[in-house]
């Protein structure tokens, strides 16, 4: 070694070798990181290549390695030489490519100057290029042989995750690979370069259908909530508010006692947030005893103030999110004990009085906040009742009010639907049935709503209107013997929108329409409710109430402005396109779950529309629509009986067989 080491110092300091740096014939070259041999000098330089090709390049594209004689690129033999001896002797150094070689490989000739660039690449001892070569420290050689060891290892679980991945096989040790591939899955980024290695799409589709092959998800695994982003959490209490609030105590003086009246909330049987009740009868401190019918609404602005933590919790959710699999609240389940109506013996609300003109306007008679006893019933529980007082009163009001909502063209669409439940990984679909009581309640929201918006208008009161559109220039004519005409009229109408000022809503055949009775569930209704609180408390109370009452249950109150209520309709929806379009999606897939539970599902459809070839049908017992390709279409309206033949969960698609049975 001592000898090696005196021969170098003896080359050093002897002559210099200088790199050359004019091409001439027979020069050893680099083109493009590759040898070339220079066959002919001039203007532009013939190369001959790697592998027999040649070309003619510009001598700046070009770098002499050395100056030749090269008589075939064949001639390149890899040299024996002493690297790390040489590395040690240089560290600390500059040095070039001729001087390099002479201290690795004891001569500068082509084989040796092409090895030597080949160290200067690959860049473990030395870096740089062929004019300027710098020697690396141990410090960094340690850290880019542990890098280049590292990416190796990485290399190989890369490559065997492959492997198993195209043989369905999985592992622990390919954990962070099918992290990524969930990713994608759930509409994240990351998982697209294992998608393409293994020749699929790059979509979240083709990872779902992936994670399916592999058995890390199975059929129950629905990704379409977090795939839009929508809160799958309630929102937990704020730790630095009081709750209850202090002004909600055991006794609330200041609100109007309606125990006494008939008051019942009707949902379905699994609805644990009823935030909305109805009755009809007399109150002897309200309107002289004038019989009313009365809408009941949770009182949730006298806990929820504007701005306040659990304002904008609600409103960063939107709405609540109803999904097969459960519901995830807008509002911490204390907040929902504490102001549900019906889940204590006596519930606070903001209830009001109706009453109707000579034409069957719905008008606010009183409006106050109130102390009620609360019945609850299943739709089908007082459906049982309904030709029964007070029952039969309210739904001989809300037939009415039905009634001229035709008149005025609302529009009826009643195409099928369902209730789609999972429980213990079982689905059950269920129709929803047109009862009576149904309807009672659903026209006692909507008369509210009118009611609501009427004296919010008349007021100059801000709040958000709910308005809808039919497609400009159409009218829908609608035969309700025909599901074909009520789905091409569903097509026709727009989708619902919110206005700071009071437009007709279409679709239910009214002036002028606010949400309200949902103040739990929808953010927009709680607005309201805030919006009618504040102005209760300008106005000294009560609206009509005969005995005025002092504030509004001790609650602080202020009145938005129009540019606050149109930042909170921006705010919210957004939102809530992405909450209903995953309540949307999250049918379409535990439907098809179901149908993937039931393989051997057959059934009846109904043509609603076609589409050159395609055939539009309606499931009734579904609840669901499809296409299908009949050798011989069948009219709108015409039966088609279904077999299930395929359904391609990732993609919420189903595919049926079809036989024809018109009539």
């Amino acid at each position: 070694m001592l000898h090696w080491r005196y021969s170098i110092i003896n080359v050093r300091s002897s002559e210099s070798v200088i790199m050359p740096d004019t091409p001439r014939e027979g020069s050893l070259l680099l083109y493009k990181l590759q040898p070339a041999r220079c066959a002919r000098a001039g203007e532009k330089l013939t190369l001959e290549l790697p592998g027999g090709e040649s070309a003619r390049v510009r001598p700046k594209d070009v770098q002499v390695l050395h100056p030749g004689p090269l008589g075939a690129l064949g001639e390149l033999k890899p040299p024996a030489g002493e690297i790390e001896t040489a590395w040690e002797m240089l560290q600390g150094s500059q040095t070039t490519l001729p001087e390099l070689a002479e201290l690795a490989y004891g001569e500068y000739t082509p084989s040796t100057a092409w090895a030597t660039w080949r160290l200067i690449n690959e860049g473990v001892y030395f870096r740089g290029d062929a004019d300027e070569v710098t020697v690396n420290s141990g410090a960094d050689v340690d850290k880019i042989l542990a890098a280049r060891a590292a990416d190796e290892i990485e290399k190989r679980a890369w490559t065997d995750f492959l492997e198993h991945a195209r043989r369905n096989h999985v592992i622990r040790e390919d954990g962070r690979f099918w992290q990524e591939v969930e990713a994608r899955a759930y509409g994240l980024a990351g998982g697209g370069r294992i998608l393409r290695a293994l020749g699929r799409e790059d979509t979240p589709e083709a990872a779902h259908q992936l994670l399916l092959d592999a058995g890390i998800w199975d059929e129950k695994v629905n990704p379409h909530p977090r795939r839009l982003g929508v809160q799958l959490a309630a929102p937990a209490l704020d730790t630095t508010e009081p709750w209850p609030p202090t002004h909600l105590g055991a006794v609330d003086t200041q609100r109007v006692d309606l125990t006494a009246l008939e008051t019942f909330a009707i949902d379905d049987a699994l609805t644990d947030t009823p935030d909305d009740a109805i009755g009809y009868g007399a109150a002897p401190d309200v309107l002289a005893g004038e019989p009313c019918f009365w809408v009941h609404i949770a009182d949730a602005a006298a806990a929820l103030p504007p701005d306040s933590a659990l304002d904008q919790a609600a409103r960063a959710r939107g709405a609540s999110l109803y999904l097969p699999e459960g519901q995830v609240a807008m509002l911490p389940p204390q907040v929902i004990a504490l102001l549900g109506l019906g889940l204590s013996e006596v519930s606070r609300a903001l209830s009001f009085a109706l009453r109707f003109t000579e034409d069957g306007t719905p008008e606010i008679a009183a409006v106050l906040p109130s102390c009620i006893r609360v019945q609850r019933l299943t739709y089908e529980a007082a459906d049982a009742q309904i030709d029964r007082a007070p029952f039969d009163r309210m739904y001989e009001i809300a037939l009415a009010y039905e009634e001229r909502r035709t008149r005025q063209g609302r529009v009826t669409i009643d195409l099928p639907e369902v209730d789609v439940r999972v429980s213990d990984d079982q689905v059950s679909i269920k129709p929803v049935m047109s009862i009576k009581s149904r309807t009672l309640v659903e026209n006692a929201m909507i008369m509210t709503g009118e009611a609501v918006a009427r004296y919010a208008a008349a007021h100059d009161l801000p709040i958000p209107f709910a308005t809808q559109e039919v497609a400009e220039g159409e009218t829908p004519e609608i035969d309700p013997s025909s599901m074909a005409s009520m789905f091409a009229a569903r097509r026709l109408m727009k989708r619902s929108q919110y206005r700071l000022s009071p437009a007709p809503h279409e679709g239910l055949g009214i002036a002028s329409y606010a949400q309200v009775t949902s103040p739990l569930r929808r953010y927009l209704d709680l607005v309201v409710h805030q919006q009618l609180r504040a102005h209760l408390d300008a106005v000294g109370g009560a609206v009509d109430r005969v005995d005025e009452v002092d504030g509004v249950d001790g609650v602080e109150t202020h009145l938005l402005g129009t540019d606050d209520i149109l930042a909170r309709i921006g705010a919210v929806e957004q939102t809530l396109g992405d909450v209903r379009m995953a309540e949307s999606l999250s049918n379409r897939h535990w439907t098809l779950v179901y149908l993937l539970q039931h393989g051997d599902w057959r059934g009846e459809g109904v043509v609603v529309d076609h589409r050159g070839r395609q055939t539009v049908v309606i499931i009734p017992e579904l609840g669901m629509e499809t296409q299908v390709y009949p050798p011989d279409p069948p009219p709108l309206d015409g039966d088609v009986t279904l077999t299930l033949n395929q359904v391609d969960l990732p993609r919420l698609d189903a595919r049926f067989r079809t036989d024809t049975n018109t009539h």
